[in-house]
């Protein structure tokens, strides 16, 4: 473990990493960092493209890495073996970041030097919370806080991380088998390593767009959670399934009359997982 002085950060200890895709300019950058040129900040950028799209930087402080896979589990992991700061900001190139974010960031960390991640708000261009966030610091995140984050809302202490080697699960996330999950998994596995995974209320990037979770039907997300939760909670994959069917039923998100073909749906996703994961072909 680092000596304890290492826990005291500045601002140069902090990296953005953004995955992105067939970029040709760094044009997207003065969007995401409309209050200061973007080359202030510590910056790490993988480019998932093609041979004859490549991004390059003339900016000491951005680095590019131009990778011809495809998946954004593997761009983070990829980002994480290149990444050089202290602490990790996730980022995708359709954020924007406010005005004083970083320091909202470093003040964390001094409160919870321990922590192995950090997770902050999101808020859209209005400045509402673009979900429902607890109101105060939580210094032991659930798993119901866990299955709750994005990855835009995410922060990693690397030197935590360096020591646990924990990576994105590659079959999960946009571009893979399964894709939506690859955050919570992340932070679940942090978790079964006894690492500390805190939440601290305060707003660090502004985001429009639905995420990709949105953008999936209800036979898609349960599908995709069939997996996720088989992934996380193994045998007890279905025990956990029907605490979330039974919240959504709650409140409204899906019909009695639904239930059957969600629970179907969620099925092939677990079963589509033990073949990819064991090779168990039932």
């Amino acid at each position: 473990m680092e000596d304890k002085l290492d826990g005291f950060f500045i601002e140069t200890d902090v990296e953005i990493l953004i995955s992105t895709m067939n970029r040709d300019s760094l044009d997207f950058l003065v969007l995401m960092f409309p209050h200061s040129h973007f080359s202030n900040f510590s910056i790490l950028i993988v480019n998932q493209t093609q041979t004859d799209k490549i991004l390059t930087s003339t900016y000491s402080n951005v680095r590019v890495i131009n990778s011809f896979e495809k998946g954004l589990s593997k761009s983070r992991n990829l980002a994480f073996e290149n990444a050089t700061g202290k602490i990790l900001v996730i980022a995708d190139d359709d954020i924007v970041y406010p005005e004083g974010f970083i320091t909202k960031i470093i003040n964390a960390y001094h409160k919870f030097p321990e922590a192995a991640a950090i997770n902050f708000s999101a808020v859209n261009s209005d400045g509402n919370l673009i979900k429902k966030y607890p109101s105060r610091s939580k210094s032991n995140l659930n798993i119901f806080d866990i299955l709750n984050t994005s990855s835009i809302e995410m922060t990693i202490n690397r030197s935590v991380f360096d020591v646990k080697k924990i990576q994105f699960d590659e079959n999960f996330g946009l571009g893979s088998f399964f894709e939506m999950g690859e955050e919570a998994i992340f932070l679940f596995d942090l978790k079964e390593k006894k690492q500390q995974l805190v939440f601290e209320p305060q707003a660090i990037v502004i985001h429009n767009n639905q995420t990709s979770s949105d953008k999936k039907n209800t036979i898609e997300r349960y599908y995709i959670q069939g997996a996720l939760f088989s992934r996380i909670f193994k045998k007890k994959y279905f025990f956990w399934l029907l605490i979330k069917l039974f919240f959504e039923l709650k409140q409204n998100k899906i019909k009695l009359s639904n239930i059957k073909t969600v629970l179907e749906s969620a099925k092939k996703g677990h079963e589509k997982f033990e073949i990819i994961q064991y090779g168990n072909r039932k």
